[in-house]
């Protein structure tokens, strides 16, 4: 059963591309689905429209770099002509804030400083739950208020990681309210062993930065400047996360505008107009001379069948399987005309 998705007009390689998109889009679903190649494939094409755009990644499995061909560093530095780039290590992101010292305001500081001695360890040893997450998201949030750029595309962790970032202010709440339980059920031992006077700067901070982190829910629920894109394959243990996801974002109010069905074994030209040149350089896959391309193609038909009803509600858009990895702007531009 083929999805009932209408072909893109045909590419004009003379033309700007441009992207037909909020100042947010942000791309998420099960790791390895090709997140970080649709991420780069619409931060390139807005750029190319003259739209000074961010692409940033929160994946610690970084691979932006490899797929744009360029050394992206931990914060955002222009690659190409109105294209920046940033891939946020949260390891490093840690350890440099918002749990690693500062000012304490809950802005450019750590929070947490005061409260426990000045780095990531709880009072009972390890990193603070969620910690990671948190350091990720402020940089992230900085970068959504930064006036250089009129979008960012993000690329985002795996499902798991995301959803963890969506559920930080309850943790940060829940984290406050034990605090100052401990506070009042302790007096002065609890001044002792978190901090000393810096305890109630750290408390603010922690309520500051849960601030921050609503801020961005409520940025990430109007669907006027995001546009959350979920990736899957057409397999059935994709579609199970995908679906699994789009209900997790539905419960935070998060509404999702488009579903990228990607490596889809049609040829290309079925999904995307291309000119002459650039349909010569695809091949499509041959499903009947090739066994396994039509078992595959079957595979993927039946996953795509038992899943009509999750793409109702969605902008559906295939990429097809493409014989070459989707590196460097001529593969990437095939990738952005599917999801224009």
């Amino acid at each position: 059963m083929d999805l009932e998705v209408e072909p893109v007009e045909e590419i004009d390689a003379d033309a700007p591309a441009g992207v037909d998109a909020p100042e947010y889009v942000l791309y998420g679903g099960k790791g390895g689905v090709g997140k970080t190649t649709m991420a780069a494939a619409t931060a390139l094409a807005s750029a190319r429209g003259g739209t000074p755009t961010l692409v940033v990644s929160t994946d610690p499995a970084h691979s932006l770099s490899d797929t744009l061909e360029a050394d992206i560093p931990a914060e955002p530095a222009q690659i190409r002509e109105s294209l920046y780039a940033a891939e946020i290590d949260p390891e490093d992101a840690l350890a440099e804030g918002p749990f690693a010292g500062g000012d304490g305001d809950g802005a450019g500081g750590n929070p947490l400083a005061g409260l426990l001695g000045g780095d990531a360890a709880n009072p009972l040893g390890g990193s603070m739950p969620g910690s990671d997450e948190a350091a990720a998201i402020r940089l992230l949030m900085e970068y959504l208020d930064d006036p250089r750029f009129e979008r960012v595309v993000v690329d985002t962790a795996p499902t798991g990681h995301t959803l963890r970032l969506l559920e930080l202010p309850e943790m940060l709440d829940s984290m406050v309210g034990r605090l100052v339980t401990l506070r009042e059920r302790m007096g002065g031992m609890f001044e002792g062993l978190l901090g000393g006077e810096d305890e109630e700067e750290g408390i603010d901070g922690l309520r500051d930065f849960a601030d921050r982190i609503e801020e961005l829910r409520t940025l990430l629920r109007d669907p006027a400047k995001t546009d959350f894109r979920v990736v899957m394959v057409p397999e059935e243990l994709s579609v199970r996360e995908s679906e699994r996801l789009l209900d997790r974002l539905a419960e935070f109010g998060i509404p999702v505008g488009t579903v990228v069905v990607n490596r889809v074994m049609q040829d290309p030209t079925e999904v995307t107009e291309f000119d002459a040149d650039a349909s010569s350089a695809l091949v499509a896959p041959n499903h009947t001379d090739c066994e396994f391309c039509a078992r595959r193609w079957e595979v993927q038909q039946r996953a795509l069948a038992a899943s009509q009803d999750l793409f109702r509600a969605y902008d559906v858009r295939r990429v097809p399987l493409l014989a070459e990895e989707v590196r460097g702007e001529a593969l990437l531009e095939v990738v952005a005309a599917c999801l224009d």
